[in-house]
């Protein structure tokens, strides 16, 4: 049978495809900094110019990668909503989806990753900054969409909410990443069961509500200067 050819647009996207497969196994095998370019393109097949005629730089494509992940995360959790039924199945539903989310220990090395890089070069700080206030006001969305529909009062406002889901998560995963045996899939859930059932347990009485963003400094204020080290990052 002959080969269908493909298209210059078809092989380009090929070639991002191996990139990005490559970079995630490297990167979660010797971490971003010790990763060279020339690691990626060779665990793919490439070279080089092939790796930067696709992408600048490896945040870049740490950051697409990135995306990738947030982008499953959104549709999963759009799904759950839209599936319907009681409160209490909603609820099941997402401790089951981010009971499952926190054994993909790769995609959460990558994360990792970006908030070490993002700490210390102030100009990818930037663009991570941006997607995570991106990723939080989606969870925050939802957070208030799943309130609505239990007809119950938000114990804090969503947007504080989402920031707790996500840190608990993120400390969740640091301790089992660490020490399996001390957080089993039974523990996730429990502690994953305790948070939603003070998101949807109806107030008796309200709760003083502060900005969590208050003592944030504005974008561009209080940013760490990158050190030197940093530059080799991008190499």
């Amino acid at each position: 049978m002959k080969r269908e050819r493909l298209t210059h647009a078809q092989r380009k996207e090929r070639t991002r495809e191996h990139l990005f497969e490559a970079a995630r196994t490297m990167f979660v095998k010797k971490g971003l900094a010790a990763t060279s370019v020339e690691d990626i393109a060779e665990a793919a097949g490439y070279t080089r110019g092939a790796f930067y005629s696709n992408f600048d730089g490896k945040p870049e494509l740490l950051l697409e990668l990135l995306r990738r992940d947030h982008d499953s995360a959104r549709a999963n959790l759009r799904a759950i909503m839209e599936e319907g039924g009681t409160p209490a199945g909603t609820t099941a539903r997402a401790i089951a989806y981010y009971s499952r989310y926190f054994r993909d220990q790769d995609f959460f090395l990558l994360w990792v990753e970006a908030k070490l890089l993002a700490y210390r070069d102030a100009g990818f700080q930037e663009s991570f900054n941006a997607f995570q206030n991106e990723k939080l006001g989606q969870v925050s969305a939802y957070i208030r969409t799943f309130s609505e529909r239990n007809g119950s009062s938000l114990p804090l406002q969503a947007d504080a909410l989402a920031l707790g889901l996500v840190s608990l998560c993120d400390g969740v995963q640091f301790f089992r990443l660490c020490d399996p045996q001390m957080v089993s899939d039974k523990v996730m859930q429990t502690v994953l069961a305790g948070f939603f059932s003070c998101v949807s347990r109806r107030q008796s009485e309200e709760i003083p509500q502060a900005d969590h963003r208050a003592g944030v400094p504005e974008r561009g204020r209080g940013r760490r200067t990158p050190t030197t080290g940093a530059d080799n990052i991008h190499d």
